[in-house]
């Protein structure tokens, strides 16, 4: 029997799932790759955005015409300002991948030699050329937790990606996928030894596009629901399936959470899911503070969110003006809306 899922990338097979490509216009992701551009996907935590990544590298190595690889980055995260140790933990993490995804040892064999011999500073870039060169497919790069780095680390990969643009697509990867939890032209990056705060956008300002994966629609939310009727022939209410949409307005590890909750407490399969049990389920996700939900309340410490989130709260009918860089933070941390009016994201929240 498949589950809900909760945590880590969409397992077909395992899970009840909207097929991650289907959330996003793959028409205009492909054109992005042959018009050779380099892009950002964003999104906040626990969406989506590793399971559209690596669907989008299963389907693009498929067809034959690609080379593409898929690396978390999230290890370099330790190294915070120290560049030689964050650009080793990259490489590694690279070759590592390039080895299991791609069988090809080639990257892992020559990455040591070359960061002895560049240095930190050049040694990804040269290795992108070397490995980019060394066939005639092009290279499609996909780098998940590219915001989880640190200051002088995040700026040298940035600046190494830079420096490799004009050799593409034969001698350095024809696309570049960054993916993180905000757009990469508000990384607010510290750098020690520049002793300044640089914007991410004038680091790495070749990108072509930023994409932001949204949340599931009303249908999505009822077709990832009735999946496991299918499967079970248990049923849902329709109270039932429309207050987890409400509750939620497709936020994907909520609807996950409260269907797995679901899930698991009412195991007899002929009893019909209703409203009041989902009720239920919802004011125990919410007492129990669960990681997503704990993270998030985790944020309203920082003074930036408090400035948005405090005057929501208090109901405050003549807030003064809300700073544009704050709102977009929360936004981008999904805990308010994409619509003009600024509200909560949802109910649960």
């Amino acid at each position: 029997m498949r589950f809900f899922n909760t945590a880590g990338p969409v397992v077909p097979e395992d899970n009840y799932h909207i097929p991650p490509l289907e959330r996003f216009d793959r028409d205009e992701i492909y054109w992005l790759i042959r018009q050779q551009r380099y892009f950002n996907l964003y999104a906040p935590r626990q969406t989506g955005k590793t399971s559209v990544l690596l669907a989008l590298r299963d389907e693009l190595n498929a067809t034959g015409q690609f080379r593409a690889v898929y690396a978390n980055i999230e290890t370099a995260q330790t190294a915070r300002e120290d560049v030689a140790a964050g650009i080793q933990a990259i490489l590694s993490t690279l070759g590592s991948q390039i080895a299991r995804e791609l069988e090809d040892q080639s990257f892992d064999d020559a990455w040591p030699d070359v960061l002895t011999k560049d240095g930190p500073y050049t040694a990804l870039s040269a290795m992108l050329e070397i490995w980019s060169a060394a066939d005639p497919r092009p290279t499609i790069l996909m780098l998940d937790e590219v915001d989880a780095l640190i200051g002088d680390t995040l700026i040298s990969v940035l600046r190494q990606l830079r420096s490799g643009y004009p050799k593409r697509p034969r001698r350095f990867p024809q696309s570049v996928i960054l993916c993180g939890i905000r757009d990469v032209r508000d990384y607010r990056i510290h750098s020690r030894s520049e002793n300044e705060v640089i914007n991410g956008g004038s680091v790495f300002n070749i990108k072509a596009e930023s994409l932001r994966l949204g949340d599931f629609d009303e249908a999505q939310v009822r077709s990832l629901l009735l999946q496991h009727t299918d499967e079970t022939g248990q049923q849902w209410s329709e109270a039932a399936l429309s207050e987890v949409w409400r509750s939620t307005q497709g936020q994907p590890w909520l609807v996950n959470a409260l269907a797995h909750e679901a899930w698991k407490r009412f195991k007899d399969r002929t009893r019909k899911i209703r409203r009041d049990d989902m009720l239920g389920v919802r004011e125990e996700l919410i007492r129990r503070r669960d990681t997503h939900l704990d993270l998030l309340a985790y944020k309203l410490r920082e003074e930036r969110v408090q400035r948005v989130i405090e005057p929501l709260l208090s109901g405050n009918e003549n807030p003064e003006p809300f700073r544009p860089d704050d709102v977009q933070y929360v936004r981008d941390l999904g805990l308010i809306n994409r619509t003009r009016t600024i509200e909560i994201a949802n109910p649960i929240y």
